[in-house]
């Protein structure tokens, strides 16, 4: 008995057709590459990449030494500098020596809050620093310096650091130009300052007139004017006059028209302060008011020697007291006394006020 053979129906899937290029041509496999084929491939991309970003901080570093530059130039760059490297040859300075009335009030704020704006120097071949701006905050640094013995915090001063090259002329305007931003140098002190940059060898003027229109190119023709009026009144009385400084602008200027009228007044004032030791800044200025004739007195003759004075040579004393209600800040001058304190003192029952202010006044005797 013969056996039948099963069959099965087996339903296949259509054969895709292989898509045919123009021209009947069926679109080559992709090549296969060696591996050292891919790893060249792969290390000029590399290569390529690193070049690029070589490239680039090239670029950036050039673009920053640039910027650099400028700045430089500009006097732009701070440094903190040593104190020792500080030196003041270069510069006749604008500030007159002796004592600063305001420099206490500057060392309080240093120490409470430190430098706000930082000094100017310029560079020289020996390392060291000319001292161009920022007479009296290197003064202050010195003095915490040696108040505290903090070298670490005390004994560097940041500073921008000029480039060298500049003629001394623009230092000067430099020097100048920022105290008279600043409003607080005197007449006295611009006027020695004109003088002693027309004596300058360094300097290309030697008229003291003309060197005010260069110094103070800034300033108004007004004040110009009265520069060159304390001028005449610096030549008159030269060093013997130790507190030029503190000449008020309208007792020079009434000095000054005094002085062309009466030329001999200048000797008057020589003679009055001879042999006069320990003066202050006060008895200058009551001596050149009796000469214009605004004190009852006469100024000493000659053969009279006057005695030392007990006073500290200040005009203006400025300290600061610690109250419940805060920090008062006190200034004391001749006929003055004022305190600055944040509160409303309007507001406190006048009985009160007169009553404290009187024990205050009778405590002083």
């Amino acid at each position: 008995m013969s056996k039948k053979r099963r069959t099965f129906a087996i339903d296949l899937p259509d054969e895709e057709e292989t898509p045919v290029f123009p021209a009947g041509k069926v679109e080559a496999p992709p090549p296969r590459r060696s591996p050292m084929a891919a790893a060249i491939s792969e290390n000029a991309a590399s290569l390529r990449d690193r070049t690029a970003l070589e490239a680039k901080i090239r670029a950036e570093n050039d673009a920053l030494a640039a910027e650099h530059v400028r700045m430089k130039k500009l006097g732009l760059i701070v440094d903190l500098v040593p104190l020792e490297h500080i030196e003041t040859w270069k510069l006749v300075r604008d500030r007159a020596k002796g004592d600063d009335l305001e420099l206490g009030e500057l060392v309080s704020s240093i120490r409470e809050l430190g430098l706000s704006n930082p000094i100017r120097l310029e560079a020289r071949d020996d390392g060291k620093y000319e001292l161009i701006q920022g007479y009296r905050r290197v003064s202050a640094y010195r003095q915490l310096l040696e108040e505290t013995g903090d070298v670490e915090r005390w004994g560097t001063i940041p500073a921008g650091i000029l480039p060298r090259g500049e003629g001394l002329d623009g230092l000067y305007r430099r020097m100048v130009d920022e105290n008279l931003v600043r409003k607080d140098i005197s007449f006295g002190e611009m006027a020695t300052l004109a003088l002693n940059y027309a004596r300058d060898p360094g300097t290309q003027q030697n008229d003291p007139d003309k060197a005010v229109a260069e110094l103070f190119a800034s300033a108004g023709y007004q004040k110009r004017s009265y520069i060159r009026n304390f001028i005449k009144l610096v030549e008159a009385l030269g060093d013997d006059l130790q507190f030029v400084q503190h000449v008020p602008r309208s007792l020079g200027l009434r000095f000054v028209a005094e002085l062309e009228a009466r030329p001999e007044i200048a000797a008057e004032v020589k003679e009055g302060l001879k042999g006069w030791e320990n003066h202050s800044a006060v008895d200058e200025l009551n001596l050149l008011r009796q000469v214009l004739g605004d004190g009852d007195e006469s100024p000493a003759p000659k053969s009279a020697k006057r005695p030392a004075k007990p006073r500290s040579g200040k005009a203006r004393t400025v300290f600061q007291v610690p109250s419940r209600t805060g920090q008062a800040k006190c200034t004391a001058s001749n006929g003055r006394l004022e305190i600055r304190l944040d509160r409303d003192f309007s507001t406190l029952d006048r009985q009160r006020l007169e009553q404290a202010l009187r024990q205050m006044l009778d405590q002083l005797d």
